[in-house]
């Protein structure tokens, strides 16, 4: 899956288009390296993302097409 649509999904970023803007500026890490939105994401890959001067890392557990809001949690794993 893309990791644009990953962090929506998952719902670590709200909207596509705003999970796109933060991988083109370099914002977003996959396994320490800068990912771009169309990077695909796997089991196990730790994502990071930096959010002004906080940065948050979690290990994708799941990959799903498409989640409930309540059980969205279930895709990733705070590090």
């Amino acid at each position: 899956m893309r990791l644009d649509k990953y962090l929506k999904v998952s719902r670590l970023i709200k909207r596509r288009t705003v999970a796109n803007e933060a991988c083109d500026s370099g914002r977003v890490t996959i396994n320490d390296r800068p990912a771009k939105a169309g990077t695909e994401v796997k089991v196990g890959d730790v994502i990071a993302i930096s959010f002004g001067n906080r940065e948050v890392k979690v290990e994708v557990l799941d990959v799903q097409e498409t989640m409930r809001k309540e059980e969205a949690k279930e895709l990733f794993r705070y590090l």
